[in-house]
């Protein structure tokens, strides 16, 4: 990565959540809102595999580190917020990572979020049990 730049702050999302990943050389640390990704995310394999995905694909879970800032949804929305912001912060860095990245889908963001609740309705969609008698 001879054209790499010091840091790059990337701004990633998904449902509710915003992350924002600051990627820059080192050692191939993670750290989210102060914690290590065992710390914050705890026995969660899973959410640790998604956020190495793009480093993974790129080769460079041990070249580099991020610091996230991760806030509102719920732990996997905010894992997967996290793992958009990395994929954005590792293309500005090369672009040659772009279409193994965009491959993965690792570029888009999920715009999926939920559906608002309904008037006369228990939920978005589900309605209230029918009674004919």
């Amino acid at each position: 990565m001879a054209d790499a730049k010091t840091q790059v702050v990337k701004t990633g999302r998904r449902k509710c959540s915003i992350a924002v990943a600051k990627v820059a050389s080192g050692k191939g640390r993670i750290f989210i809102n102060g914690k290590t990704l065992k710390g914050y995310f705890g026995n969660r394999p899973s959410l640790e595999m998604a956020i190495y995905r793009p480093l993974v694909l790129t080769d460079n879970q041990d070249k580099l580190d991020v610091r996230v800032k991760a806030v509102g949804g719920g732990v996997c929305a905010q894992a997967d917020a996290i793992k958009h912001a990395i994929s954005r912060a590792l293309l500005e860095m090369n672009e040659e990572f772009k279409p193994v990245l965009k491959q993965e889908g690792l570029l888009t963001r999920d715009a999926r979020v939920k559906e608002r609740k309904k008037y006369g309705r228990k939920r978005a969609r589900k309605r209230f049990q029918f009674s004919k008698r």
